[in-house]
């Protein structure tokens, strides 16, 4: 789960730089905002997690397919590794902004 791509073109949008011969999308045309990038990475590390935890739980009581229960503690691992990331990132950026000059 990687959301710095789309956090980044969102952003981009939104400064209304362009590069040389195209056009910005228009925001009434479908085209998602950050927050709503952001709600729907949190919504899909959610399901990530719970998907993990299913797979465990079904693992321990009925002996599911252990491919299957390495595969979403892989997914859940890497979903976990990238939100601590982006946690770190975003507390960067707010102890960078308090050493601005005002």
């Amino acid at each position: 789960m990687d959301i710095r791509n789309s956090l980044a073109i969102a952003a981009y949008g939104q400064t209304g730089l362009r590069p040389q011969g195209q056009m910005l999308a228009d925001p009434s045309s479908g085209q998602m905002q950050a927050g709503q990038i952001f709600a729907n990475a949190v919504e899909r590390f959610g399901a990530t997690l719970a998907e993990g935890e299913a797979q465990s739980i079904a693992a321990m009581t009925t002996g599911a397919d252990p491919h299957a229960l390495v595969t979403a503690l892989a997914q859940t691992e890497l979903a976990v590794e990238t939100a601590v990331t982006v946690r770190d990132r975003v507390v960067e950026a707010y102890q960078e902004i308090l050493r601005m000059p005002v």
